[in-house]
């Protein structure tokens, strides 16, 4: 009897082994789907950026976040794409001559986390060069940005951000 049940044990063990085995297996299934399609998204908006017809600002919803790390001057958390938009992105336009163009060096996927991380170049209105190197987090949920959080040389972005004064926005 004891050698039926122990028998009986290694035999519900194993199931439930094997169906947690392909439980997980449809899980990282599911995972890489999404995370392809995330990837190809964030991709897609990089190039529109680099193109002059758009950008990773578009997948923000309304409601996202927007967090940049660190000693920056605009380090902070933005509770709304628009407060991000017309405290930083705004500003930050209307210090451009020449607006900043990304290069990707890498870009990865994991569930609904991309990771970008890319170089950006442009011309200040003083004609200077800004050039800075970014990672970026973004947190998706159905193709879109929920949460953002943004890694740069601060010294640089403060630099230009003292530097050279915002033509008046609209």
């Amino acid at each position: 009897m004891h050698r039926t049940l122990t028998a009986l044990a290694a035999l519900a063990l194993t199931l439930s082994l094997f169906i947690g085995g392909a439980a997980m297996a449809h899980t990282d299934q599911t995972n890489t789907e999404t995370e392809i399609r995330n990837k190809a998204i964030v991709q897609a908006s990089f190039d529109a950026w680099r193109a002059g017809q758009g950008g990773p600002f578009d997948l923000l919803t309304e409601d996202a976040t927007w967090t940049i790390v660190g000693q920056s001057d605009a380090s902070k958390t933005y509770p709304t794409k628009a407060a991000f938009l017309s405290e930083v992105i705004g500003p930050f336009n209307a210090r451009m001559s020449v607006g900043i163009k990304p290069t990707i060096r890498e870009i990865h996927a994991d569930g609904d986390t991309v990771v970008i991380f890319f170089d950006a170049t442009g011309t200040a209105r003083d004609g200077k060069s800004y050039a800075n190197t970014y990672a970026w987090f973004f947190h998706m949920r159905d193709g879109k940005v929920i949460k953002a959080s943004a890694f740069f040389d601060s010294v640089v972005f403060n630099d230009l951000w003292r530097r050279v004064t915002p033509l008046a926005q609209d």
